[in-house]
């Protein structure tokens, strides 16, 4: 990392890293650790079974910092914001464009299993369908799930609740809160900011040492979940799997290409520059280790720093462009493989049954087959014990799913900020085409720091000697220049104001 100056540029002297040869990035090592995960769960089974307890625990360090993170990162954006106006305006934004995203993946999926029609044939009695003890209690959480309950879960019993059971949208729930009021006491509140920007710091520093071990966390994951379903899986019910993943391709290339190209950039230079979260999604099937990821880069391409904070976690529950295809595309093949007649009013029903139960099990383990339980139950049609027909196969629609997810979100978050005029579209053309690109604190500290005699009045010589030998020397630089201009806020409110940053866009 170069040495950055009280201006935010590189020191003079200092040239640009030199770019990371390819057989020493991550993404490479995650795609190894993949390739010999599936050899290892083919060739041995039991082997690959054993490798259970390496993926788990990755995916747990991971998900461990996802609450921080998510709450230092919104609380940090919404409490530095000068109208919280804008803020709601965004959140309100983001909720249309997140219902009118799910609206057409849903379509897509009804599109292609219409035309496809995979399930004619199968002739499955739904009483004689065995179903398995997981899938029962997932089929009885279905059945109680109610439309409503995704909003009065929004509120938490406790503070401490959500980030013990990792409930992402009660996070975001206490995270907001906390920032109106943060934003609302003004400077008295300004110590616990440059607190929450130090910490949001801290969490992507540990962030990175948890990165290292994506290979690993990749390889066990991968290698149990061949070993424990077997490739027979794949192979059993090809066509279904092979339709899911090219519906989500083409969702991705024809709709959120589209998106991409109104905003005059390219998706597919964006996915090359996520390659390492990519990577990282189908290693372990499931896009939450890579949330982190996401909003550091989309940051450093340009989009503002309470436009990820508010956008990328909230569509993390309500923007699952990926679950909404295989939800519509698995209850119409139930449908057809229990010769279920629907005619197109009804399955127009059944998508707006299911724009409001996917919402009701977001984030909670076993989340789609509750949402698809829940949508069959209220529907009343289509018998919910079907989905043992596909429950042998959902493990290897789970990456494409959480790709899909993974993709929707970030299109949605630079979407978002090109609505709010605030996407610095040219930056983040030139961030995704690869080109080296000046660090994010560069930009924000339009100001630089100003000489000592500015600073601090000669009429003053206690304060400078204080501020001398806490800083190191006359001019503060750096995380202590901070401190110092928050204790001196008397004397130089412009300063402190110039040079608060966040205190991980260096490391970007």
């Amino acid at each position: 990392m170069d040495h950055i100056t009280t201006a935010g540029v590189p020191a003079a002297g200092k040239q640009a890293p030199a770019k990371t040869r390819w057989y020493k990035q991550l993404y490479f090592w995650v795609l190894t650790a993949i390739v010999v995960g599936i050899l290892v769960g083919w060739l041995a089974p039991s082997a690959g079974i054993a490798m259970e307890p390496i993926g788990t625990t990755f995916v747990n360090s991971m998900k461990m910092l996802i609450g921080p993170i998510v709450f230092l990162t919104i609380v940090g954006g919404i409490a530095s914001v000068a109208d919280l106006k804008k803020v709601g305006m965004t959140g309100l934004k983001a909720l249309t464009y997140f219902q009118v995203g799910t609206i057409l993946a849903m379509v897509f999926g009804l599109v292609a299993i219409n035309i496809f029609r995979l399930g004619d044939g199968v002739n499955a009695d739904a009483g004689s369908i065995k179903t398995s003890d997981s899938a029962a209690k997932l089929i009885d959480a279905g059945q109680h799930q109610e439309w409503w309950q995704f909003i009065t879960h929004i509120i938490p019993s406790s503070i401490a609740g959500p980030f013990v059971e990792g409930d992402i949208l009660q996070i975001i729930f206490i995270a907001v809160v906390f920032g109106i009021a943060l934003n609302a006491m003004g400077k008295v509140g300004a110590p616990v900011l440059d607190g929450v920007q130090r910490l949001t710091g801290v969490m992507f520093k540990i962030l990175g040492f948890i990165m290292k071990a994506a290979p690993l966390g990749a390889f066990g994951a991968m290698a149990y979940a061949v070993g424990k379903y077997g490739v027979s899986s794949l192979t059993s019910m090809g066509g279904l799997i092979a339709l899911f993943y090219v519906t989500s391709i083409l969702f991705i290339v024809v709709v959120l290409g589209s998106v991409m190209a109104f905003l005059k950039l390219n998706i597919f230079t964006m996915i090359r520059h996520l390659k390492e979260e990519y990577m990282l999604i189908l290693g372990t099937s499931t896009a939450e280790p890579a949330l982190p990821g996401l909003m550091r880069k989309l940051e450093h391409a340009g989009v503002k720093k309470e436009t990820v904070g508010l956008v990328v976690p909230t569509g993390y529950s309500f923007n699952l462009d990926g679950a909404a295809i295989y939800l519509s595309l698995a209850a119409l093949y139930i449908a057809q493989a229990t010769n279920t007649d629907l005619s197109i009013g009804q399955q127009l029903g059944l998508l707006a049954v299911m724009l409001l139960t996917s919402k009701g099990a977001a984030g909670v383990a076993g989340g789609g087959f509750i949402a698809l339980t829940a949508t069959l139950t209220t529907i009343g049609t289509i018998p919910a014990a079907g989905i043992m027909l596909i429950f042998g196969i959902d493990k290897f629609m789970s990456e494409c799913r959480a790709i899909v997810n993974f993709t929707g979100n970030a299109v949605a978050t630079l979407f978002i900020a090109r609505w709010d005029r605030t996407l610095d579209v040219d930056r983040a053309r030139r961030v995704f085409a690869g080109e080296t690109v000046e660090p994010l604190a560069a930009t924000m500290q339009a100001v630089p720091a100003a000489p000592a005699a500015e600073v601090v009045p000669a009429a003053q010589p206690a304060a400078a000697s204080a501020g001398d030998a806490r800083a190191g020397g006359p001019a503060p630089a750096g995380p202590t220049g901070v401190v110092l201009s928050h204790n001196e806020a008397a004397a130089s409110a412009g300063h402190a104001s110039a040079d608060r940053r966040p205190a991980y866009s260096e490391t970007v």
